[in-house]
């Protein structure tokens, strides 16, 4: 639209402009010619020798396009000096009617200006003038012009583009958002700029992203609190199952353990399914890792002290903060301790070490059991992979809560002899938009190294 109507105004004043310009050239190429034939007027009015008129003529300097024609009389022919280019007619014609007129010729035109002699006969005084004189300065001029009009249609463009960006910009924004958020990717979120209308919308679409977010993380809370709170009376049930005996009722209540062990399996694996993925915590966000660790310790060590397990909590003296939720980090612990109680004999010992570094923080869970042969399967069921004996919900949330802050998850031999599963926490991390999980930063800080490989060697 700004280049339709730019393009019209220019046509519409650029076009008129360009043809007064000719105009004013063609005048003035015509108007020296007048003031040539002037030069030449008074010498006739004085004198018809034909020596004098050519020295009258060259001094005026337009020898070569200059023509006098004088009329015969007094028993005397008539008399042409210089070239002549106008027809008989013509010079007949401005003879009869007495004043000047033009007339085309080749290469140009002639200006035909009429002179009283002193015989009263009229004479005239031919001036050619070239079509270059013409259109002298007028292509320059149009040039210009041209030049002028094109840069005001493209600063005029320039210009519209950048108003049209401002409003376009934030709507595509708006529109991607949008997008992003209805295909899952939670953590969408439109900057707040562009005009008053486009900003109230795009708070608008923020304040409904962060609703969804907070109901969606409200919902996995309440899922993951119904399954642990499932979780732990099952296990105690299936442990106290073993001391039942042998007979039908104590094989019945077994297979209906079992089997309610299995349907839960089943809830949680369609669950985690089903579930969406939410934005990562924002900043400031996080708890405080030795609190929870203690916490969580003094809910299993009941069970512990009825199994006759030896257990131990190291690092766990002082507060260390941690980029991730408390109840993220409390539903990590308690993974991974059920699979201790669930996976290894009674009477085995485990442990819990809390190591702080700089940028990171370590959290190992290890046992005395008799280890996992095959760590990578059991990282594959994490991710969904799990048979009727485990669902791998357990690494899985573990692997999350790592991951959302760019660390990872390892699992491997304890110096107690059994598995280690080690919680790797970057402090600086950050969680992808949108809740995915890049690939964790590969790399240990040497100080946090070398607490890490004393603890390992105690």
């Amino acid at each position: 639209m700004s280049l339709a109507v730019t393009t019209m105004v220019v046509v519409a004043f650029a076009v008129p402009l360009g043809l007064v310009i000719r105009e004013m050239a063609r005048d003035r190429a015509f108007s020296n010619a007048e003031r040539e034939a002037a030069a030449v007027a008074p010498a006739l009015s004085i004198t018809t020798d034909r020596d004098q008129l050519e020295r009258v003529v060259a001094s005026a300097g337009s020898d070569a396009g200059m023509a006098v024609h004088l009329p015969a009389g007094d028993g005397r022919a008539a008399l042409e000096l210089g070239r002549r280019r106008a027809a008989d007619e013509d010079i007949a014609a401005v003879r009869e009617l007495g004043r000047a007129s033009t007339t085309g010729v080749t290469g140009g035109w002639t200006l035909l200006q009429p002179v009283a002699l002193s015989t009263g006969r009229i004479a005239v005084v031919e001036v050619y003038v070239p079509e270059s004189d013409v259109t002298n300065g007028v292509g320059t001029a149009w040039a210009v012009l041209a030049g002028v009009g094109v840069a005001l249609i493209l600063g005029s463009v320039a210009v519209a583009d950048r108003l049209g960006v401002r409003m376009v910009r934030p709507a595509r924004r708006l529109v991607e958002g949008a997008h992003d958020l209805g295909e899952g990717r939670l953590g969408a979120r439109v900057p707040e700029d562009g005009p008053s209308e486009l900003r109230l919308a795009a708070a608008a679409f923020n304040s409904m992203a962060d609703q969804v977010v907070q109901l969606l993380a409200n919902e996995r809370e309440l899922a993951a609190d119904l399954s642990h709170r499932l979780r732990t009376p099952l296990t105690v049930l299936r442990l106290n199952t073993a001391s039942l005996g042998e007979g039908p009722a104590a094989d019945q209540t077994r297979t209906a353990v079992e089997q309610l062990e299995r349907e839960v399996d089943t809830i949680i694996r369609t669950a985690r399914e089903a579930k969406p993925q939410t934005a990562a915590a924002g900043p400031g966000a996080g708890c405080d890792a030795a609190e929870v660790v203690r916490e969580r310790m003094a809910f299993w060590s009941a069970l512990a002290e009825d199994e006759g397990r030896k257990w131990r909590v190291a690092g766990a003296d002082r507060p260390v903060r941690i980029p991730v939720a408390r109840a993220d980090l409390a539903a990590a612990l308690d993974a991974l301790l059920g699979n201790v109680f669930r996976h290894t004999a009674e009477g085995t010992a485990f442990a819990v070490d809390v190591h702080n570094g700089e940028d990171a923080v370590i959290v190992l869970v290890s046992d005395a059991g008799p280890g996992i042969p095959d760590p990578e399967a059991a990282m594959a069921r994490g991710r969904g992979s799990g048979n009727d004996g485990s669902t791998g919900l357990g690494l899985d949330i573990v692997r999350r809560l790592a991951e959302s802050t760019g660390g990872d998850v390892r699992i491997g031999s304890s110096v107690l002899g059994g598995t280690e599963v080690r919680i790797w926490i970057q402090l600086d991390g950050r969680a992808p938009a949108g809740g995915g999980h890049r690939q964790p930063r590969r790399r240990r800080p040497g100080r946090l190294a070398a607490v890490y490989n004393r603890a390992r060697s105690r």
